[in-house]
Formats: C-alpha cells, sequence, structure tokens
C-alpha cells in the first residue's frame, strides 16, 4: 500500500488563509455523498439524519492558479463527516450540525503549491472545511466524461468514486428530482450513479463504503 503522507495540520493551516490575490482557476469537479441526491422527496425524507452523513468532494485544476500560484493539473479533496445529513435542498438552510474534515493535497504538488492548494479548498468549500482534523498528501487522479456521466477519482488506496449516467431503469418511485444541490459552487453540473464511494484512509475515525446510490454530482468549477 502506497503511504498516507500526514502534512502537519496546524502547521500548514496557519500558513493557508484565504485572503490575498487568487488568479482565476478552472476544471473538473467531482463529488459523491452517502445518500441519494437525486431521488424523491419521500425517500429523502425518510434518510433525513440517518444517511449522507459524509462526502466525498474532489477538484482538479485544468488551468489557473491560486494567491499567484499555478495549479495547471494538481488536484485536491475535502473528505467529509458531519453529525447529521448533509444537503440543502435550495430551499432550507443546511443543519448538519459539526462537521469534520480530512484535507487531501496531490502528492506531486511542490510546498508552496500544496498551500495554495489547501487555501483554494477552504476558500471554494467556506464552511464545510471549518474543522480541518488531518492534511494529507497522496497521489490524485481525477477524469470526468460528462457526455456519458462516468467520473472517475482516486486519492491513491484510501478514496475512491466511479460513477456512471442515471438511467431510466434507477427510477424507482417515478417522482425522483435533484433533490440535493452540490454541496459547493460549481458549473454544469449533473446527477449521477455512483457506482462506488469509498473512504479508508485515518483522521475522521470513520471509514464508509457505499455502492449503487443515485449520489454523485459531476460539474465543473470556476473562480
Amino acid at each position: 500500500m502506497r503511504s498516507m503522507h500526514v502534512i502537519g495540520t496546524l502547521a500548514l493551516l496557519l500558513t493557508v488563509g484565504t485572503t490575498g490575490f487568487a488568479a482565476e482557476i478552472s476544471g473538473e469537479y467531482l463529488e459523491a455523498r452517502t445518500c441519494d441526491v437525486y431521488t424523491g422527496p419521500c425517500f429523502a425524507n425518510a434518510e433525513m439524519d440517518l444517511a449522507g452523513k459524509e462526502a466525498l468532494l474532489a477538484w482538479k485544476v485544468d488551468q489557473g492558479g491560486w494567491n499567484g500560484v499555478s495549479l495547471d493539473g494538481l488536484g485536491a479533496a475535502l473528505v467529509l463527516h458531519a453529525e447529521n445529513t448533509l444537503g440543502n435542498d435550495g430551499i432550507f438552510e443546511m443543519q448538519a450540525g459539526r462537521i469534520e474534515s480530512v484535507l487531501l493535497i496531490d502528492d506531486e504538488a511542490t510546498p508552496q503549491q500544496r498551500d495554495a492548494l489547501a487555501a483554494f479548498v477552504k476558500e471554494a468549500a467556506g464552511e464545510l472545511a471549518e474543522n480541518i482534523i488531518q492534511v494529507a498528501a497522496v497521489p490524485i487522479d481525477l477524469k470526468n466524461d460528462h457526455l456519458d456521466g462516468i467520473g472517475q477519482f482516486s486519492a491513491g488506496e484510501f478514496a475512491q468514486i466511479e460513477t456512471r449516467a442515471l438511467r431510466q431503469s434507477d427510477c424507482v418511485c417515478t417522482n425522483e428530482e435533484i433533490y440535493y444541490q452540490p454541496l459547493t459552487e460549481v458549473e454544469n453540473s449533473s446527477p449521477a450513479y455512483s457506482k462506488t464511494l469509498s473512504y479508508r484512509g485515518e483522521g475522521l475515525n470513520n471509514k464508509f463504503t457505499t455502492r449503487g446510490t443515485r449520489s454523485a454530482f459531476l460539474a465543473t468549477f470556476r473562480r
């Protein structure tokens, strides 16, 4: 198993404030949760505060940088664990309680780029990243095929998302809709079927694996 290189969380976060010059940055985004995001309201209400307490958010920079540092080709991810269900249906405010997270930084990044990636994720994720428990450098790969709904993300052997497009046969109650919105500000988002979502790393005292759920979003980002 390839090792997870843990970076001193406090030392890193003290250097990655979100103030300062932020150049335009754009790329691919992939998100998956431990509850359906494309679902009927009756199913969502039945799962409330029982499921969906975990999420994995991943960014891959195509072009641009942050705080004056070029980040072309680099990636980062945020693994979340909350007290209650994560999500915003577009009407009600999120009441997820305390949210803890692990920040995964591309191990190909230089120390300066790691700081910039961490600052970008903190800005993009907002309150989701207020309680980062651990920062780790890992190999990161993310590829989205928006036409076919295929998203593939891996962070070494520690985290994985694999999706496919939603099919008519994935409908259960015929009243499905995009019940939850993406957890961060993105563009061109579309729901997808999670073939696999898993996190097997440390830091959250919570490892999880789900398969066969309508719980993902493929999107792009630009800031």
